[in-house]
């Protein structure tokens, strides 16, 4: 009966009889006639029911036979006319059964005998027992998600073209806010009279409203220096290909009526809630303007960021008095601690050294212990020189201390300075940084992904030479208790000459009042040059990495340390340097095995390429003109590769229009 089970007949005659049983008795007994004829209507009641019971058996069972062939025949024609594909392979993935809607899907009269990675190399990834068992393929041009039965050895081919056309309309359609904001329209309007100033203002917003018909963006301008952008995933991703060529629109056509206004625009996308994606445009641009502007950051709710532009050196357009605020607030918090801790990046420059000694000098004019933690085992070169002068010729160099020391000697009241440095993994040790509650952050890198966890108070200015010179200019406000000693001043001089190649680099004005300021407090010039001073080993060392140049294209020139040897991270660095002063080089990346087992990079540039923009796709940071990385590899030709597709990357994307 298939797959139903017979069921016995119940006979109503059993019990009918049972109940004529004892009345039939009495009226036998009462009367014979009536008895008999009580019996024999008894009978009759039984033969009725019993063909009424068998009839509904007869019925019954032609019913449930039918019903199980039609549920048989449905599914057979489930099995081979639904518009479902079916494969039956064996264990060597040989096709030995299709389904006619699979032959149908291929437009062939046979697959067996066939490997089934012909249908789809796709089809690879249900090998692996770590894969999971369902992925989508393509076929002819149509999507198929694939279900694999690993016990039956079945896959099922269900089409989804439709359905993924229809989730990718919906995500192309998504909403995206942007933030358009000119950098530096005040400074440049400040001085305009008014119909200059209306006329620049009708060139902005006529090269803004341009684009965005161009590309079917709603732009509209919501303050002077300030415009809200309302488009969507599918046009975002069109600007991207484009690689936002309206930073380079902006700049060019004000450069040709004697402007020079850059654009910072940051995006909120991949939410489908305003709020959250007004908050993401505003945070993607606070963190274009700390990297110094002229750039586009977008910015999704998973924290992922994607950066543009950035092709100018930012221009200098720090105050007096945001570094008196900043000086002041930083004065309170250094008030309200009971001691003070600076530490700069692993493996310190002059600049981190330098920096680190003038906050601790800070503390000390507040009438606060003050200590700067350092490595002792990474300090070497210039730095290690330093530290000699300091130990020889200072009452504080028992205020350099290690990171155990440090760590034993914090309270929930002491304040973590961080200086040249914002990432957590790039300080000296990270495990400081959780064991304060205030932490202030002061760096002159553009800013970049990653960044100190809710710092209490940042001042960030990639318009700066150096830390050392912001840290100069918040010396100016804080309390004169304390006359600034010679090696004092002498260390953060050393910073800025350094990471100013001698004020030929990245050099503005302020630049020049900060090393002004320390030359009046005693910094001696001679010993800065003393302390920068190099050995002949380390002559020959960098000279034979300048051997190895390569120009990968023109102007970008590639030298690389031995595989064998380890170099010190400022040898790096100085030889990027020597390499950008030679004739025809306007970018130079130098490449070496560092002391900590990683591959280290240093990136150099005259401005022509953004190498900062190289070394982040590789994981670094810095400046436009002063980049670097550490890499885990296997070998330096490695790292070589990585970076010169880095290289062709931002190269060719920053030509597209």
């Amino acid at each position: 009966m298939g797959i139903f089970r017979k069921r016995p007949i119940r006979y109503p005659l059993l019990v009918l009889s049972i109940l004529g049983i004892v009345p039939a008795a009495f009226l036998m007994i009462w009367n014979v006639w009536i008895g008999i004829a009580y019996v024999m209507i008894d009978l009759v009641a039984i033969a009725y029911a019993w063909k009424i019971e068998k009839n509904t058996y007869i019925e019954t069972e032609k019913h449930i036979e039918t019903l199980s062939f039609r549920m048989k025949k449905v599914g057979e024609e489930a099995f081979l006319e639904m518009p479902i594909g079916i494969l039956l392979i064996n264990g060597q993935y040989i096709i030995e059964w299709a389904n006619p809607f699979m032959l149908q899907i291929l437009d062939t009269e046979t697959l067996i005998g066939q490997d089934m990675f012909v249908l789809s190399e796709g089809l690879y990834s249900l090998t692996k027992p770590e894969e999971k068992r369902e992925i989508t393929v393509t076929i002819r041009d149509r999507k198929y998600r694939v279900y694999y039965k690993q016990s039956e050895q079945l896959l099922y081919f269900f089409d989804v073209t439709e359905q993924l056309e229809i989730e990718t309309q919906y995500y192309a359609d998504r909403t995206v806010l942007a933030i358009l904001f000119i950098d530096n329209y005040d400074e440049l309007t400040s001085a305009m009279d008014d119909q200059t100033r209306s006329l620049t203002n009708t060139m902005v917003t006529s090269i803004i409203n341009d684009w965005a018909a161009k590309y079917g963006i709603f732009a509209k301008r919501i303050s002077s220096d300030r415009f809200i952008a309302v488009l969507n995933e599918s046009i975002l991703a069109e600007l991207e290909k484009k690689k936002f060529s309206i930073l380079d629109d902006i700049r060019e056509k004000t450069i040709q009526k004697n402007l020079s206004l850059t654009l910072s625009i940051g995006v909120g996308a991949d939410s489908p809630s305003l709020v959250e994606l007004g908050e993401l445009a505003q945070s993607s641009l606070d963190l274009v303007l700390g990297r110094g502007g002229d750039q586009v950051a977008i910015k999704q709710p998973n924290g992922k960021l994607r950066f543009y532009g950035g092709k100018t050196n930012p221009v200098e357009k720090r105050t007096r008095v945001r570094a008196r605020v900043i000086s002041h607030a930083l004065r309170d918090l250094i008030q309200d601690s009971d001691r003070v801790f600076v530490m700069g990046h692993k493996y310190p420059d002059m600049d981190s050294i330098g920096a680190s000694v003038g906050v601790r000098k800070m503390a000390e004019m507040n009438k606060i212990e003050g200590f700067v933690v350092i490595n002792f085992d990474e300090l070497n070169g210039s730095v290690s020189r330093l530290m000699d002068e300091i130990e020889a010729r200072s009452d504080f160099y028992n205020r350099f201390i290690s990171p155990e020391e440090a760590f034993s000697k914090m309270t929930a009241k002491s304040l973590l300075v961080i200086v040249d440095t914002h990432k957590p993994s790039l300080v000296i040790d990270e495990r400081l940084l959780s064991r304060v509650e205030k932490v202030v952050v002061i760096d002159h890198h553009r800013r970049g992904e990653e960044f100190i966890v809710n710092p209490t108070l940042v001042y960030m200015e990639p318009y700066a030479s150096s830390t050392a010179e912001l840290v100069t200019e918040l010396l100016e406000y804080q309390p004169k208790t304390e006359k600034m000693a010679m090696l004092e001043a002498t260390a953060l001089l050393s910073g800025i000459i350094v990471d100013t190649k001698s004020f030929t680099l990245r050099t503005g004005a302020r630049t020049f009042e900060a090393a002004s300021y320390l030359r009046t407090h005693g910094a001696d010039t001679i010993l800065v040059q003393r302390l920068l001073k190099e050995d002949v080993d380390t002559y020959i060392a960098r000279s034979k990495i300048v051997q190895t140049v390569k120009f990968v294209r023109p102007g970008i020139a590639i030298a690389s340390g031995e595989d064998n040897r380890v170099y010190d991270s400022v040898l790096i660095a100085q030889t990027a340097d020597i390499l950008l002063t030679m004739k025809d080089v306007s970018a130079a990346f130098v490449i070496a095995h560092r002391a900590d087992g990683l591959i280290g990079i240093s990136a150099r540039s005259l401005g022509d390429i953004n190498v900062q923009l190289v070394m982040e796709k590789l994981g670094g940071g810095g400046h436009l003109t002063n980049a670097a990385t550490q890499m885990e590899a296997n070998s330096i030709d490695e790292v070589k590769q990585y970076l010169t597709t880095a290289i062709t990357e931002i190269v060719e994307g920053s030509s597209e229009q």
